[in-house]
């Protein structure tokens, strides 16, 4: 009878046991039957808003992005896409009921219902290509140049002399020698005070210039020193500091507003029939070579341009009969050739590309024969 009942209750427990295994799992996937038929129940392609900007939908309650990009995607696995292309979901994990996301919708695949159809391939002719024939560029003439580092530096001879807008009196700690980044005080119009920031080329002049064989006056030199930077103003004097010198600064040298020039020179044809002579050099040194800064007595009124360039000749006379003293003149001998750098109306600065002789004031000047 003892034994009976211990095999009843060792039945029963059994039982017991094995239903409370099965009980759960049941009700697990119960739920998660009954999750997914609610799931597909719901239809959330009608609930999908378009946009100019996108497809845009509202997130329920049970909603994940993998169940969305299974549904608007046809995998499941293109969820990254959809969370990339909404910015605001900080979390991939974490969407909330009221949340509006942008559709990440793929185009490229689709959905099929139905067996696939294989296609056999069509050939079809394509139609000819035409071909439009391309622009010709325009060929431009190729413009030489004449580089000049030291533009900034060359003076000119005017007849009438510029008019100085201040003048240096004086430099701090009493310099005499006045150069680069040095600072000077200029004398000023009160009426027309410098500007801070404006730039001034300091220059000087010398005696008139006049023509050694007529006497007839040529004009005045202006020989420019240095560029100078307004700092401050007050109503009698600026003060100014030497941002580039090209020779020793003085005291009393007059300030013109700086006007910047091109270091590239273009060449240009040369005026044809011009016969001119030097005037002087720059440094007023008397014995010119190559490489030298002089003046010509010809200007813009001559036809004469920057980037021009002239022959520097000699010509020597002979007598034909030796019974009287009338010279004839023989052949031209070429020995030079300059570069105009400048023009005034009636005078030019050029520079000595060439000379295998000693040229000197008076020494003429013509157009190179073609």
């Amino acid at each position: 009878m003892g034994s009976t009942n211990r095999l009843k209750t060792a039945f029963i427990s059994a039982i017991l046991v094995t239903a409370l295994f099965l009980f759960p799992l049941n009700l697990c996937a119960e739920g998660k039957d009954t999750t997914s038929q609610a799931v597909s129940s719901k239809n959330i392609e009608d609930e999908v808003i378009e946009t100019e900007t996108g497809f845009y939908y509202t997130v329920k309650k049970g909603d994940t992005l993998w169940d969305l990009s299974q549904r608007f995607s046809d995998s499941p696995y293109l969820w990254p896409d959809l969370w990339s292309d909404n910015s605001q979901i900080a979390n991939p994990h974490l969407i909330y009921p009221g949340q509006r996301i942008r559709l990440f919708l793929r185009k490229d695949i689709e959905k099929q219902a139905g067996p696939v159809i294989e296609e056999k391939a069509i050939e079809t002719k394509a139609p000819p290509i035409e071909i439009e024939p391309e622009a010709i560029p325009e060929i431009k003439p190729e413009v030489k140049t004449f580089y000049f580092a030291a533009i900034d530096r060359v003076g000119f001879i005017k007849k009438k002399p510029v008019t100085p807008e201040g003048f240096i009196f004086r430099a701090k700690e009493d310099k005499k020698l006045i150069s680069k980044d040095d600072i000077v005080y200029i004398g000023q119009d009160k009426s027309n005070p410098l500007a801070p920031g404006s730039k001034y080329t300091v220059f000087r002049t010398f005696d008139p210039i006049k023509d050694k064989k007529t006497g007839d006056y040529i004009g005045i030199q202006h020989y420019f020193s240095a560029v100078v930077e307004i700092t401050q103003s007050a109503p009698r004097f600026a003060i100014a500091r030497v941002i580039r010198s090209f020779s020793n600064v003085k005291v009393n040298d007059r300030l013109m507003p700086y006007v910047k020039r091109s270091k590239n020179i273009a060449r240009r044809k040369s005026q044809g029939g011009l016969l001119g002579e030097v005037i002087s050099a720059e440094e007023h040194n008397l014995l010119i070579a190559d490489n030298t800064i002089v003046f010509i007595n010809k200007g813009k009124k001559d036809g004469v341009k920057p980037g021009q360039r002239y022959n520097v000749f000699y010509q020597k006379k002979s007598r034909i009969d030796p019974k009287t003293r009338k010279k004839f003149p023989l052949d031209a001998i070429i020995f030079g050739e300059l570069l105009v750098l400048h023009t005034e109306e009636t005078t030019s600065t050029v520079f000595i590309t060439k000379a295998d002789r000693n040229i000197s004031p008076g020494t003429k000047i013509c157009t190179p024969p073609e």
